[in-house]
């Protein structure tokens, strides 16, 4: 049979694949714009007509932006062929596309689009694009919803710092199954580019990255949950750049601390030195081992990435997070459960894979322990915080802020559930206020998980056969010496148990002219060595401790 020109450009019209289960202009008028096909602007059929070449690619819904630029090729192509003037140009490139998408329609929007990059990955663009997949998910639309709505409310409340955007990432430790994905506070917002997916995007994590590195010091020995840092102003020279110094929030230092006060509270000076201690490789290494599939070359980068100084992503963090709650067991992160094609055929189906060590059960219940002590946390958190989940002690969590107040992130997790929330703004745009731990995601974080936990019971995180408890000597983290000192009781990795004592006496070298101890590198003239109550913390630094003048705190 021989068909005309108008009948194949007929057919072609009505059997395109516009994208879903958009077939033919007509379906893709109504699906897109809610419109007949005669009905539609310049501007809206120059969309539509960019569309059939790679329908996911240029998807208004998913990729807006680049189903924009698809646009304006089409109509560009219109101008140079002269089948529109340049006045028709201009007007249909400025005039604003109002899709037909009802958020309502498609229920947690950003994860549909998450699942169907997913399966063009997998079965390839063409096979997607035909439709007559069903795909069943992981997603529980219960705690999308909760989530959904926190996220929205508590973002309400943030206007006056300069917040407009917040995203969340809820899953399942042990399966590694994604239960709520929330990519912005609203997938319709214009103003913020809500289809833009925070989740899968590249932030700074801030201070929530410091459990990935004290992890490595406590894999390796290096350090133990007693071990001592010394809190105060430092320096550390860097190869052709000026040194670098860094600082905690409000100029504050705190002293001699445990590493477990040290990391509960989130204190920048310890975690750079245990960076140090670690090694930028080693880190690396260890953080690429538990999903964060941002860090790359070591050299790229310096001590600040401790602090937050690389680029990850919500889901990443999700996972590495997620070693922490499974007991260092890493599991994948999984979105689908089900896939059918359109002769009923199931074509993929989730089984159960058992993840990969990744830490020692050791070294992942001490950062449970740490992370879940609001003694340890309370110097500058305060008891009782945002941070607690009532009735359940179990819930561990870490916060991170930039420097800049661009990011401001809540992880959280317990065996059930790890729980991933940001604030911040699309544009990269400075927050105001948002600076603490306890303001911006720490209410989204904690108005989540109270309501995760509400129905389970108290689940006490496992004490490995391989972990001991012993007293030791709160200014050394050592058996308490032969005159005695104020101790404290501990856990430690068998391997790893402290098994000498620290004097408290110490012959040092002393500045007369500040009556303090000379530090490592400074040249200084008029100094004597005199016997005083000292510690040597583990970057090798000398503390005194019965000098006048103790960890001064500097003027920024």
């Amino acid at each position: 049979m021989l068909y005309s020109k108008d009948q194949i450009l007929e057919m072609y019209f009505n059997q395109t694949p516009y994208g879903g289960t958009l077939w033919g202009v007509e379906a893709a008028a109504k699906g897109i714009f809610d419109k007949h096909v005669k009905d539609l602007s310049l501007a809206e059929s120059a969309l539509i007509a960019g569309l059939p070449g790679s329908p996911s690619r240029y998807s208004p819904f998913a990729h807006p932006d680049a189903a924009k630029a698809r646009q304006e090729l089409v109509l560009r192509r219109m101008l140079e062929q002269k089948w529109i003037n340049e006045e028709q140009f201009k007007k249909a490139r400025m005039e604003k596309l109002n899709y037909a998408f009802d958020s309502e329609g498609i229920r947690a929007p950003h994860f549909v689009f998450y699942i169907k990059e997913q399966l063009v990955e997998k079965y390839g663009n063409k096979k997607v694009s035909e439709g007559g997949l069903k795909v069943t998910t992981t997603l529980d639309l219960d705690i999308q919803n909760y989530a959904q709505t926190a996220v929205a409310s508590e973002i309400a409340k943030l206007t006056k710092y300069r917040v407009s955007n917040g995203a969340v990432v809820i899953t399942e430790p042990k399966t590694g199954q994604i239960l709520a994905m929330v990519g912005s506070k609203d997938y319709m917002s214009e103003d913020i580019d809500g289809k833009y997916n925070v989740t899968t995007a590249m932030r700074q994590p801030g201070s929530s990255i410091k459990p990935l590195n004290y992890a490595v010091g406590l894999e390796t020995g290096k350090v133990t949950a007693a071990s001592i840092f010394n809190d105060g102003p430092v320096c550390f020279p860097q190869v052709n750049q000026k040194a670098y110094c860094p600082t905690n929030y409000g100029y504050h230092y705190y002293g001699v601390q445990t590493l477990r006060n040290s990391l509960a509270s989130s204190l920048n000076i310890p975690a750079v030195k245990m960076l140090k201690l670690n090694g930028l490789e080693a880190f690396v290494a260890s953080a690429s081992a538990m999903g964060i599939s941002t860090f790359k070359d070591p050299s790229q980068y310096g001590l600040s990435l401790t602090l937050g100084g690389g680029e990850v992503m919500m889901t990443d963090m999700a996972t590495a997070f997620g070693v922490f709650a499974n007991s260092g067991v890493r599991q994948d992160l999984s979105s689908i459960l089900k896939v059918i094609d359109r002769n009923g055929e199931t074509i993929d189906s989730y089984k159960y894979v058992p993840g990969e060590r990744v830490l020692s059960r050791e070294t992942s219940y001490l950062i449970q322990s740490i992370l879940s002590d609001d003694g340890a946390r309370s110097m500058v958190f305060g008891r009782g915080s945002m941070l607690n989940i009532k009735g359940h002690p179990e819930v561990a969590v870490k916060t991170g802020t930039t420097n800049d107040l661009r990011d401001n992130w809540t992880i959280g997790f317990s065996p059930d559930y790890v729980t991933v929330v940001w604030v911040g703004n699309n544009d990269n745009s400075k927050m105001s206020g948002i600076a603490s731990g306890t303001t911006g995601a720490s209410p989204i974080w904690h108005n989540i998980m109270t309501e995760l936990m509400k129905d389970l019971p108290v689940k006490k995180w496992t004490l490995p056969a391989e972990m001991v408890g012993i007293n030791v000597c709160n200014l050394t983290g050592f058996l308490p010496p032969e005159g005695g000192c104020d101790s404290h009781f501990e856990y430690f990795n068998k391997k790893y148990v402290p098994n000498k004592r620290v004097g408290l006496r110490q012959n040092v070298l002393i500045d007369k002219d500040t009556s303090n101890i000379v530090k490592f590198g400074e040249e200084k003239t008029n100094v004597e060595w005199q016997d005083h109550m000292a510690i040597e913390d583990v970057s090798g630094e000398f503390v005194c401790l019965d000098c006048p003048a103790v960890n001064p705190t500097p003027t920024p």
